[in-house]
C-alpha cells in the first residue's frame, strides 16, 4: 500500500477521498510525456501535433498534466505549501480542463488525470486559494445563477416574439436549455432562435423556463466551486421535474456534459440531447429535410465538452463523443464541402474557451483559439463550424484580433439556412 506522508489525514469525508483516490494517479505518472501530444498514431505534421494547449503557449512543464501532476503530489504529501508556491493557482488555472491530456494518458497508462486536477481546483477553492476573477463570476453566479453577471430576469429576451411555451405555465414534452452564454449574449441568439426554428419545424413540442432558466454549474464545477455545482444541479432537477418534461434539448456543450455526465455523479438525472443529436434524428426520420443550398467549404471544430468528455469514462470502452452527428449534418446540407483538420474528434484542440481560462486569463484564451484558427484555414476551408456558444464566440474574437476572414457558425445556423 502507498503510505502518505504526512503527519495525520484530515477527518471530513472530502478530503479522505482527495488523499486515497487521486494520491494514486498523481503518483503513478511516469512522465512519459504523452498528455503534450496527439496519438503518435494520429499525427500528420509536427505543426499540429500538441494537444495541450498550456503546455504549447508556456513551454514550460509545471503547465502541462505531468507538471500538475508533481504538483498535485506534493500537495497531498505536504511537501508543498501555498506560501511556498506563489506562481501555484496561475499554474493550475491557465488550463482549460479540455480533457485532451487526459484522452492521451488513457491511452498510454489509463490514467485519469484530468480528475486529479479537478479535485486540486476544488482543493485550491475550499482552503480560499481563490482567482479574484473567478470570484467575481461566482459571486454573481449565487446572486443571478448565470455565470455572465447578468440579471436573471433578463434571460428570456433571447426569444422575445417567438411564440414559445413558458414552461413554469404550460407543459411541453421537451424543454430547450439555452444556457448562460445563448442567453445573454445578444450577438449569439440567432443560433438559440434557429434551433428553437428548426426544432418547431419539425414538429416538436418544445417549450423553455424563460427567465426562469438557470445555469448548468458544469463551468463552477471545472473552476472548483462544487458547492455552487450542487446547489444548481440540485436546482436545476426539481425545476425540471416540476416542469414535466421528457428530456432536455440544449445548444450548449457546457450544459449538454453537465447533465449527462456531473448530475449522475452527483446523483442527479436529467435527460439531454445535444441539438445536433435531436436533428439527426430527425433528419433521418424525414422530419427536418435540407433542401436549400448552401455553398461553403467549412471545417467542423469538435467541443471538448461535446466530444471526448461528453461520455463517463469507463475502462476498456473506447473514449467517445459525439462525433459524428454533426459531420453527417454538415454532409447532408447541398452545397457544403466538409474538409477535416489534422487533430479531430477526441484530439480535437481545444477552443481556449473552458475552464475559467476565459474569465481570468482572456490572453491565453484567445491565443488557443488562434492556434485552431490556423489549423482551420490550413484546410482552405471558408468557415469553421462548430456545436457550442462558447467556441464560437471565443473564435469570432481571436478572428477579429487577428483581421482573419475566415468565418464562425454554430451548425443550426447552416441547418436553418438549408431548410
Amino acid at each position: 500500500m502507498i503510505q502518505i506522508k504526512t503527519k495525520s489525514l484530515p477527518s471530513d469525508d472530502y478530503y479522505r477521498k482527495y488523499y486515497w483516490d487521486f494520491r494514486k494517479d498523481a503518483w503513478n505518472c511516469s512522465r512519459c510525456a504523452c498528455c503534450k501530444w496527439i496519438d503518435t498514431w494520429e499525427v500528420k505534421s509536427a505543426r499540429f501535433a500538441g494537444t495541450c494547449p498550456s503546455s504549447g503557449r508556456y513551454k514550460f512543464d509545471a503547465y502541462s498534466c505531468q507538471g500538475r501532476l508533481d504538483i498535485a503530489l506534493a500537495l497531498i504529501d505536504g511537501k508543498l505549501s501555498y506560501e511556498e508556491s506563489p506562481k501555484l493557482l496561475d499554474i493550475y488555472y491557465q488550463c482549460d480542463t479540455c480533457g485532451a491530456c487526459d484522452v492521451s494518458c488513457k491511452r498510454s497508462q489509463d490514467l485519469q488525470p484530468l480528475n486529479v486536477m479537478l479535485e486540486v481546483r476544488a482543493k485550491l477553492v475550499k482552503d480560499g486559494q481563490i482567482l479574484p476573477a473567478h470570484k467575481a463570476v461566482i459571486d454573481g453566479l449565487k446572486k443571478e445563477n448565470n455565470m455572465l453577471q447578468k440579471s436573471a430576469a433578463d434571460r428570456g429576451k433571447w426569444a422575445k416574439g417567438m411564440n414559445i411555451k413558458n414552461l413554469t405555465k404550460e407543459k411541453a414534452e421537451f424543454a430547450y436549455h439555452a444556457g448562460c452564454l445563448l442567453s445573454f449574449d445578444e450577438g449569439l441568439w440567432p443560433v438559440a432562435r434557429a434551433g428553437i426554428e428548426v426544432l418547431k419545424s419539425a414538429g416538436v413540442d418544445i417549450g423553455i423556463m424563460g427567465a426562469s432558466e438557470m445555469c448548468c454549474g458544469g463551468r463552477a464545477y471545472d473552476m472548483g466551486y462544487r458547492d455552487e455545482f450542487y446547489r444548481l444541479a440540485d436546482l436545476n432537477e426539481k425545476a425540471l421535474k416540476k416542469a414535466g418534461v421528457k428530456e432536455v434539448i440544449t445548444s450548449c456543450a457546457d450544459g449538454y456534459r453537465a447533465f449527462k455526465v456531473l448530475y449522475p455523479e452527483a446523483g442527479k438525472q436529467v435527460e439531454v440531447q445535444h441539438i445536433v443529436e435531436s436533428v439527426y434524428s430527425l433528419m433521418k426520420s424525414g422530419k427536418i429535410k435540407l433542401n436549400k443550398e448552401v455553398p461553403l467549404t467549412v471545417t467542423y471544430h469538435d467541443p471538448c465538452r461535446l466530444g471526448r468528455l461528453s461520455k463517463p469514462y469507463v475502462p476498456g470502452e473506447p473514449i467517445d463523443g459525439v462525433y459524428e452527428p454533426p459531420r453527417e449534418i454538415l454532409r447532408a446540407i447541398p452545397g457544403v464541402k466538409l474538409v477535416e483538420m489534422e487533430r479531430i474528434k477526441e484530439y480535437a484542440w481545444c477552443c481556449g474557451a473552458g475552464g475559467g481560462v476565459k474569465e481570468a486569463y482572456p490572453d491565453f484564451s484567445i491565443w488557443t483559439a488562434s492556434e485552431r484558427i490556423e489549423e482551420a484555414k490550413a484546410t482552405g476551408a471558408e468557415a469553421i463550424v462548430t456545436a457550442c456558444p462558447w467556441c464560437e464566440k471565443n473564435f469570432k474574437e481571436a478572428v477579429a484580433q487577428k483581421g482573419d476572414k475566415i468565418k464562425v457558425y454554430d451548425v443550426i445556423e447552416l441547418v436553418k439556412a438549408a431548410l
